[in-house]
């Protein structure tokens, strides 16, 4: 049975908007300070949450102590002593006693604290317990207790914030002890009863308390069960209720019979996939129905996304609507315009390119052609987005690598058109929890099958002794008339990392390590001009190594190219190390990928030793994301996704789970939240995502 703590309903919900400065103890001045957090009202304080807790439930006595256990204890300072050692170090000890004996807390090479502790100050100490003339603990955990600490008590637990310099633990707990006690009773709940019931959920105002002041851990575990389900069910219901408005909406009814479809497969040059075909099968039944297609469409690298795009390119223009395709970068904005113009070559299809550098006179013919509708199928960067670009009669859209673009970039695009349908794709493989979050209004589909021929890469984890190895393996490749990337991840060299740079490495390179071959540089720091002719000439066979930045991470297609060397492989993420590697293995040769590094840390070795385990997109995603957290994974806040402020998606999975299906089951019901009982979550919504409506269709 939950025991909360007695909170009376004192002000009004409106109370909560105040500003903090009107909470005791904070006033004006502190009020900025609290800004510096994000912590600007009262509701802001109240849910900003604790980072962690200390366990002050199981308090020790001194004569407990065991050398080699952990232990906490409380006492009194009786003595502080700052000494050299005879190794320089300086040493600090602060004695501690309470009623059944004494020990030493020790410190080394941390001088500064020792204005942190006095004769006479209580203190919290938590470690293990050594000895060497006496007990001691070792750079134990402390903290200093005020008399009027309410909240650090024997027998408590006590809540630790993530602050900022000039805030005090101690101080803010007493300003949060404040807020909680007068208005955690003024929020309001925002789920109907049936909701509350079925997940066993804590009412609110008890959640708040409990999450800041808990009295058992068991009081802590349902109150974050409930703000972890709150936090989740609100953004899982911004994307069911778009998803179900982009449902609602009418769009193009593209016919796509027998006829289209022989014609299109007059211009694919091979035989398709089980898995491509699967998916034209989903994308030609989207793009059939009257509703717009949302479709994300992921698969590895070289599964063959981009005829399965020509697929529904052809079969828009067959209808008689332009397509616009929009890449990430200049670069990849070219190639896939070189690709679609080898497909399209005995095709009456209109293809222009639109990047930042298309000179004036092109553009100006570009843009007047995409107007009158004299082009179909426009290919190109961020410049797509761009108020002169108008389009006659836009049908579909289609976005590569869209975890490049932000939110708004997309929706500016797909407005460019009357309900486009719109088809995502993207080769950087995506964990189950993140797809649930940021991907939640898009239906999948998945290439999961390589084409025939293809060899999976061998990875090989190259330590510092074995690098001249390396190189002689290089030279033994390149003399097969094989050619060879070697990527870093600096353009220049830079004082605050001790790393190889990509420049000062060419000229290495170059000049003593592969004198009798040839060397290109890319990097991105290079004008538009000058990377097209690097790459062109690296196709062309003109150079053997291209050393290069990691600019070469997404869509660069080089058959001839069968080894990557990455060097500081340590210092990459391992989703973009597998997308480096992804740059080779594209022809029928064996392909190798070299992983030059020296980790230091477990997490940078476990990366390295994951890499050469697995080729599996989707497991090293999973992976890197256990590895680096959400908030790393690949810039998250760009998705226009509100911060989440309590939820692990790691740890949180089956909440995030339990949180989606009753979401998307509340607004298959209700699909714009006009029942009286859904109001409140309705202005959640709102309210989370604020200036960007855009992902919610409701107004």
């Amino acid at each position: 049975m939950l025991v909360t703590k007695s909170i009376t309903k004192t002000s009004p919900p409106s109370a909560l908007y105040q500003s903090v400065q009107y909470l005791k103890g904070v006033g004006p001045k502190r009020a900025e300070i609290f800004g510096k957090l994000g912590v600007h009202t009262i509701r802001d304080m109240l849910f900003y949450f604790p980072r962690d807790y200390k366990d002050r439930t199981r308090i020790q006595k001194i004569s407990e102590a065991t050398i080699g256990a952990e232990i906490t204890i409380k006492g009194k300072v009786l003595g502080v002593q700052a000494r050299m050692a005879r190794s320089r170090k300086n040493i600090l000890e602060v004695f501690v006693g309470d009623e059944t004996g004494s020990i030493a807390a020790t410190w080394f090479n941390q001088p500064f604290l020792t204005n942190k502790f006095h004769v006479g100050d209580r203190v919290f100490l938590h470690g293990k317990v050594g000895a060497y003339k006496y007990l001691q603990l070792l750079s134990p955990e402390y903290e200093v207790v005020q008399d009027d600490e309410t909240t650090a008590k024997e027998g408590s637990i006590v809540p630790v914030y993530p602050l900022t310099e000039h805030m005090s633990q101690t101080h803010f707990r007493k300003i949060m002890k404040e807020a909680v006690h007068h208005f955690a009773a003024c929020i309001d709940e925002i789920f109907p009863q049936e909701i509350i019931w079925k997940n066993q959920l804590l009412p609110i105002n008890d959640a708040i308390v409990n999450i800041h002041f808990p009295e058992t851990f068991e009081n802590l575990k349902h109150a974050r069960f409930r703000l972890v389900y709150d936090e989740l069910f609100t953004l899982e219901l911004a994307m069911a209720l778009r998803k179900c408005g982009i449902k609602e909406e009418t769009g193009v009814s593209f016919k796509i019979g027998a006829n289209v479809d022989t014609h299109i497969r007059k211009l694919i040059p091979f035989a398709l996939t089980h898995a491509q075909e699967r998916v034209i099968h989903e994308i030609a039944e989207d793009m059939r129905s009257s509703k717009p297609m949302n479709r994300l469409l992921q698969g590895d690298v070289g599964s063959g996304k981009t005829v399965v795009a020509m697929y529904a390119i052809l079969a828009a223009i067959a209808n008689g609507y332009q397509t616009a395709f929009m890449a990430p970068t200049e670069i990849l904005a070219k190639q896939h315009f070189q690709t679609m113009q080898r497909y399209l070559a005995h095709s009456h299809v209109r293809t222009h390119l639109l990047t930042g550098d298309t000179n004036l006179r092109q553009r100006k013919n570009s843009l007047d052609q995409i107007k009158t509708g004299q082009a179909d199928l426009i290919i190109g960067t961020h410049a797509l987005i761009e108020e002169t670009v108008q389009f006659h009669r836009l049908g579909l859209v289609v976005i590569d690598e869209q975890h490049k673009f932000g939110v708004v970039q997309r929706l500016k695009l797909k407005k460019k058109g009357v309900c486009p349908d719109v088809l995502i794709m993207t080769a950087t493989p995506i964990p189950r929890t993140l797809s649930l979050t940021l991907f939640g209004d898009l239906d999948f589909s998945l290439l999961d099958e390589m084409p025939p021929g293809r060899s999976p890469v061998k990875t090989i984890w190259v330590t510092q002794d074995r690098e001249k190895q390396a190189y002689d393996f290089i030279k033994g490749e390149i003399a097969k008339g094989r050619q060879v990337f070697i990527v870093y991840p600096l353009v220049e060299e830079s004082e605050s990392f001790d790393l190889k740079s990509a420049v000062t490495e060419a000229k290495r390179l170059q000049g003593e390590v592969f004198p009798s071959h040839r060397v290109g540089l890319l990097h991105g720091q290079m004008k538009s001009s000058e990377k097209d002719k690097v790459m062109m000439d690296f196709k062309e066979k003109k150079y053997d190594i291209l050393v290069s930045t990691v600019i070469i991470e997404v869509g660069i297609d080089i058959p001839n190219a069968t080894v990557m060397v990455i060097v500081h492989a340590e210092r990459f993420g391992l989703s973009q190390l597998h997308q480096l590697r992804g740059r080779i293995g594209r022809g029928s040769e064996q392909s190798y990928c070299l992983l030059f590094g020296n980790p230091t840390s477990l997490v940078s070795k476990e990366r390295l030793k994951i890499m050469t385990r697995t080729s599996d997109g989707f497991k090293i995603a999973e992976m890197d994301f256990r590895l680096r957290g959400p908030g790393e994974f690949f810039g998250t806040r760009q998705h226009g996704l509100p911060e989440l402020r309590i939820s692990d998606l790691i740890k949180d999975f089956p909440i995030l789970k339990k949180a989606r299906s009753d979401a998307f089951e509340l607004v298959s019901k209700d699909p714009q939240l006009t029942l009286d009982t859904h109001l409140r979550m309705r202005e959640r919504v709102l309210e989370t995502f604020k200036d960007r409506f855009e992902l919610v269709n409701i107004g």
